[in-house]
């Protein structure tokens, strides 16, 4: 029996142990609820590691070490342990997200030897909704992608991540990994937009999901319809589909700088519960 603390890798075996503490905070673990739900704690499947702070032979808290590094119900301790362990292994990988102040504690921790950050965003609101707002019409030509329009989204996707993480999804591996994904969320009917003759004016998807909560993502308008209202329209639009389809709540974390998008949300329903962070390699 492991005693006093330590951190170890969670195995297959340790699944249960490791849903009833995501199960805590299902709002804000989302991302990585979703994941571990659908592929359990084998590191390959999961695309990463599933780290566990152990107190007294229990198991406490999380970080999940794969392409983010995300501390889940973290507490101080189990942050200085998670830290120790992200310093031995080196970084390996393109973030640091989750709750602000776990989060926070974490980059302190690392930040001298995987430091410097290319960009830290210290204050993302997240945002809950659970109903449809009064006096908001969804805009009726937002519907899911089809499977025949991989093309026509995609590069309204590159252009959303480009303009949101400041480097381009196609560095690297060309983009094959960032296709694959976009690609999936299509095939799953969870990309959603209006497409004007044959231009993509907004969208958005639906990335994780669990029967308790969904995450909105990738939202974006075109440029030069910024300004029209089609955000507040079409995010009521992917709302419903969200809540009709897929879970009972929606949620979404949003850069506290960028005030037109929590204006929209805002006037979409959406309700601030709490707050993350990011820290971009």
């Amino acid at each position: 029996m492991l005693t006093q603390t330590t951190t170890r890798v969670l195995e297959p075996s340790d699944l249960d142990a490791a849903l009833a503490i995501l199960d805590r905070e299902p709002v804000a673990n989302a991302f990585v609820s979703a994941r571990v739900q659908i592929a359990g704690l084998d590191p390959w499947r999961l695309g990463g590691e599933m780290w566990g702070w152990y107190e007294d032979g229990m198991l406490r808290s999380l970080c999940y070490a794969g392409a983010n590094l995300v501390p889940i119900s973290a507490t101080p301790a189990a942050v200085r342990g998670f830290a120790d362990r992200a310093r031995r292994s080196g970084r390996r990988c393109s973030s640091i997200v989750g709750p602000a102040g776990p989060t926070a504690q974490l980059w302190r921790l690392l930040e001298p030897s995987w430091g410097p950050a290319r960009e830290v965003r210290a204050h993302q609101p997240l945002m809950v909704a659970d109903r449809m707002p009064e006096g908001i019409e969804a805009d009726p030509y937002v519907r899911r992608v089809r499977k025949n329009e991989m093309e026509t989204i995609m590069p309204a996707c590159v252009a959303m991540f480009t303009e949101e993480v400041g480097v381009s999804p196609l560095a690297g591996d060309g983009g094959l990994l960032y296709q694959a994904r976009v690609a999936e969320l299509v095939g799953s009917g969870r990309a959603f937009a209006r497409i004007d003759n044959g231009k993509v004016v907004f969208k958005a998807e639906i990335g994780a999901a669990t029967p308790q909560v969904c995450q909105i993502q990738g939202v974006w308008v075109a440029p030069e319809y910024r300004g029209r209202g089609l955000s507040v329209s079409g995010m009521a639009a992917v709302l419903r589909y969200a809540l009709a389809d897929v879970a009972p709540v929606a949620s979404l974390y949003v850069n506290d700088f960028n005030k037109p998008a929590r204006a929209s949300y805002l006037r979409v329903g959406f309700e601030e519960v709490g707050e993350f962070m990011s820290v971009l390699f």
